[in-house]
């Protein structure tokens, strides 16, 4: 299987590296408007987010409730009850912070666009992968905050679920009804300009991805992070890819799914949405200065799943008799 680095993380690491040798842009003394701008465009992502929910299409997708309820119970119960068996470990401040930033990482959603296109090219179930990425996204704004409520008190930073709920209302549900609401005049328009939508979508991540970074390199929150800790780090978030991935095909062989359900299962259950990680950290955490340590994981994450997935979904892809 041959591994390829993905442009939109290698823009991830040139954003980074502008936020470690450029900070003074991204903190709260930088006359650009980055807080604004970030705020304004995560409500823009989550709109047209709405407009692409097709109702029917997320009707149609009810049948195939076994399938839905794993790649569901893979997302939201099995990566946070994995990360939790590790909380017993901790001895200090700073590995509280790590394994914070790991749960966090394990009570997103999956990522909508990379699942139905890895899927795609595995030649999985692609009505079943549109749906489960889909509805994760809406159950993620009700069960991300819930499960992080539970432990974000250890890292001393204000949560106030009354806030939190206002400001995921205001800022993500009510554009995604809006658009889904408006889909009928803007779908086409959306279909038509999905390419730049994507564009602005991830340039939106990025803005916030090198602000987090560039708050947290003004204040030397890496600086007792080394090489080794980094590669630990990456292991870290390989072993958590490996399990669930494993967990999921070892329940999919169970339930005697297809191999175009189990390829769905695996693909949807094992992914975590950097899109979403990146709004509910703002919205979670606030202007926490350890954001961008928060962030980390989350992004190695990120970049390990698309490469080893697309190696596996090439695979997949020329294996015989597939569709």
């Amino acid at each position: 299987m041959r591994l390829k680095l993905d442009r939109f993380v290698l823009s991830i690491i040139l954003v980074i590296g502008l936020a470690y040798f450029i900070p003074q842009w991204g903190t709260e003394e930088s006359a650009i408007p980055i807080n604004t701008i970030s705020a304004i465009g995560i409500s823009l992502i989550f709109f047209f987010y709405g407009v692409k929910l097709s109702p029917s299409k997320l009707r149609a997708g009810l049948s195939n409730y076994k399938l839905h309820l794993l790649v569901q119970a893979s997302t939201f119960l099995i990566f946070p009850l994995l990360i939790l068996l590790f909380r017993p470990l901790i001895q200090n401040e700073e590995q509280e912070t790590i394994w914070l930033a790991f749960f966090f990482l394990a009570a997103l959603p999956s990522t909508v666009s990379s699942s139905v296109v890895m899927v795609s090219l595995a030649k999985g179930n692609i009505p079943s992968a549109i749906f489960n990425a889909s509805i994760s996204g809406l159950i993620g704004i009700l069960i991300t905050p819930l499960w992080m409520g539970l432990f974000i008190d250890a890292a001393e930073t204000e949560f106030n679920f009354t806030e939190i709920y206002v400001k995921l209302i205001v800022q993500i549900i009510l554009p995604v009804v809006l658009g889904m609401f408006l889909q009928r005049y803007l779908g086409d328009f959306v279909q038509r300009h999905s390419s730049k939508l994507t564009l602005f979508d991830k340039s939106i991540i990025l803005l916030i991805i090198y602000k987090s970074f560039a708050e947290s390199f003004a204040e030397n929150l890496f600086s007792s992070v080394s090489i080794l800790d980094l590669l630990a780090l990456f292991g870290g978030v390989l072993v958590l890819f490996v399990l669930v991935f494993l967990i999921t095909g070892i329940m999919s062989k169970l339930l005697d799914f297809s191999i175009e359900d189990r390829i769905t299962a695996q693909f949807c259950g094992t992914k975590k949405s950097l899109v979403h990680g990146t709004v509910f950290s703002k919205i979670l955490f606030g202007n926490m200065a350890g954001l961008g340590l928060i962030l980390l994981p989350l992004m190695l994450f990120h970049a390990s799943q698309i490469m080893i997935i697309s190696a596996i979904a090439s695979r997949y892809a020329r294996r015989p008799n597939s569709l």
